[in-house]
């Protein structure tokens, strides 16, 4: 009886499974075209999931032994259970390896039941808290029926069985875990993953040590195309999917500096407002925590709805309209991609809230607060604070800082980015031309010819003006000749070398603080030793999860003579200090400020001054009322420093560590 309905209800569900998925699948190829070569992306799909996906996954130890008891027990089985229930090629072998991968289920299991028992804020609950009954179901069906086929019950124990194993295998088991990954529920994230991983948007993401994050450029000659994302049609089909391989963690939501100030953003809830709107409905059903600051711009929960087709921000917010996202909620991000850096399933948020910001503001003309008023600064003056463009180097009167147009090449060029209008980061670029000249290094600036990066307009969504000013810039570099360009600013650093790139500007692009190390490990750098306080550090965005880069800084800091007292949040896990993305400049409100949230990192931390490596961190952490800390940046600190080397400059080579460049390599 038991070996005839098997292998009905097995092939049953997997039927109803194909239908579901070929649905699921018709709903994400509502979003526009992307070319992605299929085959190579499902060739890939291994790898991607067990190593690029595991990394990521392995930063809680436990959940990750879990996962892949949990998960692995659960492919193993299904597959075994095809072939051995389904197919009847039943033996003591296969058998036995399916008795292996059902009881390895089961352990995982358990440990996703403790976990929840007491579930920590940020994990979704609803049909959620359901999903470790639903594991031990078919674990323990399994297990069950299979014990006859290797002979530990009689072939005959089947008939008093079936009644045990039909609700909990197929029932439920079959049920939530087969036919429910195709038509929804909790282990929809496990098919809509699998196929994300393959068909990502962002595939140079994958493999050791890879890094994308660089945004997409709109092209602005297509009048076809839409400029940004009105509605959730408007994506591209495997940002669609990305979205819906969402496994609800909340991973994004517990390191996303937005959400922790109490301002209307929380990632995994802005992500599932996305599946809401890819399906049609509403957000009633939504079982996380909410967009925080409900009194400031946020709505409850089952107030936003919307549909493949419909608007995702209401077209006139000034009439009270109801639509998937509140813009406030859009407007709350920094851009720090700590959400994108955690999420297990490396779904692109960040790149989601700009191509719709791109729509506000290119389509609506609804950039918040000051943003119209720095866009049309741009546009007028080619900085965001609209001074005369001609005052560049007003501050460097008395350095007779050489330019380019003079010399025409040069080893640096020195990009001065909009720093050179703030009285604050005129010392810092003031200390690193100190810096440069005590190594002797042959630079040049731009001067009045260098024009914002357009970091700033493009993350307000202005693609139009950040593709004008990326291209004149591109066309005046094009003009000299250099061998790398050298910048105190996170923000122009990247965009410089990863988003111009796009347009035509392929350049070699160095943080001053990894110069700065090579100059110091070349012998072209000597220092007093440190005799202040203690000191942190800060992790820049741009310059950490952005580029990678969190080793040079910290080396220049060990070159000082200074031990580093890190924060509880320091590395890829920094928090954001609240300065990028333009969030200074939509200013969003919130229950706190973010660079106060930081600051209090570095008052637990016990450090005395905080080095920085970024123009707009030095701004948000000085801006801090009450600061328990001094904040300096590194080239500041290198340029207090500095010593006298001794004659010829001579490198120490008990110092240089082993494979580092002489000083004549160095340039």
């Amino acid at each position: 009886m038991l070996d005839t309905l098997l292998p009905i209800l097995i092939f049953s569900a997997l039927a109803l499974a194909a239908i579901g998925a070929v649905r699921r699948v018709r709903l994400w190829r509502q979003g526009r075209p992307s070319a992605v070569p299929l085959l190579k992306g499902l060739a890939a799909l291994p790898r991607r999931y067990l190593v690029d996906l595991h990394h990521v996954v392995e930063r809680d130890k436990v959940m990750s032994n879990t996962h892949v008891a949990t998960a692995g027990g659960f492919v193993a089985a299904a597959v075994l259970m095809i072939l051995v229930h389904g197919l009847g090629l039943a033996n003591p072998i296969l058998g036995g390896l399916l008795l292996a991968a059902s009881a390895t289920m089961f352990v995982g299991s358990c440990f996703v039941a403790r976990r929840r028992r007491n579930p920590p804020a940020r994990l979704s609950k609803g049909p959620w808290m359901r999903l470790p009954k639903s594991l031990m179901a078919f674990s323990v069906g399994v297990f069950l029926i299979t014990l006859p086929t290797v002979g530990i019950l009689p072939a005959d124990a089947g008939h008093w069985l079936l009644a045990l194993v039909l609700s909990a295998l197929v029932v439920w088991g079959l049920g939530e875990l087969v036919f429910g990954m195709a038509w929804g529920g909790p282990m929809k994230h496990a098919f809509a993953g699998a196929l994300h991983l393959a068909f990502h948007r962002r595939a140079e993401r994958f493999g050791e040590g890879n890094r994308s994050t660089g945004l997409k450029a709109l092209d602005l000659e297509d009048e076809a195309a839409p400029l940004g994302v009105e509605k959730p049609a408007d994506f591209t089909w495997n940002q669609l999917l990305g979205f819906d391989a969402c496994v609800q963690c909340g991973r994004c939501e517990a390191v996303c500096p937005a959400f922790a100030a109490g301002q209307p953003l929380n990632p995994k809830k802005l992500i599932q407002d996305m599946v809401v709107g890819l399906a049609g409905g509403s957000d009633a059903k939504y079982a996380g925590s909410p967009h925080p600051s409900q009194g400031l711009g946020g709505k409850p929960v089952g107030e936003h709805f919307g549909a493949p087709h419909g608007p995702i921000v209401a077209p006139d917010p000034m009439t009270g309209g109801k639509a998937l996202v509140d813009a406030e909620t859009l407007w709350s991000c920094t851009t720090c991609r700590a959400c994108v850096e955690e999420c297990p399933m490396m779904i692109e948020h960040v790149d989601a809230i700009v191509d719709m910001r791109r729509h506000l503001t290119l389509e609506r003309g609804q950039t918040p607060n000051k943003g119209a008023e720095v866009l049309d600064n741009l546009i007028a003056t080619d900085n965001p604070g609209g001074f005369a463009p001609g005052s560049r180097l007003h501050w460097a009167a008395d350095l007779d800082l050489p330019l380019i147009a003079d010399l025409q090449q040069v080893d640096v060029l020195l990009w001065l980015g909009d720093g050179a209008f703030d009285m604050r980061n005129q010392r810092t670029l003031r200390a690193l031309v100190k810096v440069l000249r005590a190594a002797e290094v042959d630079f040049a600036v731009l001067g009045n010819e260098e024009r914002d990066s357009g970091d700033v307009a493009r993350r307000l969504g202005d693609e139009a003006t950040f593709q004008s000013l990326a291209k004149r810039n591109i066309a005046t570099l094009s003009q000299y000749r250099f061998l790398r360009i050298v910048t105190c600013d996170p923000h122009s650093f990247h965009v410089l070398s990863n988003e111009y790139g796009e347009l035509g500007g392929h350049y070699t692009v160095f943080h001053h603080s990894t110069f700065i190390a090579e100059l110091y490990d070349a012998g072209r750098l000597a220092f007093a030793p440190w005799k202040g306080g203690k000191v942190t550090y800060h992790d820049p965005c741009y310059l950490g999860r952005y580029n990678g880069e969190y080793e040079a800084p910290r080396n220049v800091l060990k070159a000082l003579g200074i031990e580093v007292k890190e924060m509880e949040r320091s590395g890829f896990r920094s928090r954001c200090c609240g300065g990028g993305g333009g969030a200074p400049i939509t200013d969003i409100p919130g229950e706190r400020r973010i660079p106060d949230m930081r600051m209090n990192d570095v008052k637990e931390s016990g450090a005395e001054l905080v080095a920085v490596g970024c123009p707009q961190c030095t701004a948000m952490l000085e801006g801090v009322v009450d600061a328990s800390a001094e904040v300096r940046d590194i080239a500041e600190l290198v340029a207090d420093a500095l010593v006298m080397r001794p004659a010829g400059g001579a490198v120490d080579a008990t110092r240089r560590p082993a494979g580092k460049t002489t000083a004549e390599e160095v340039i």
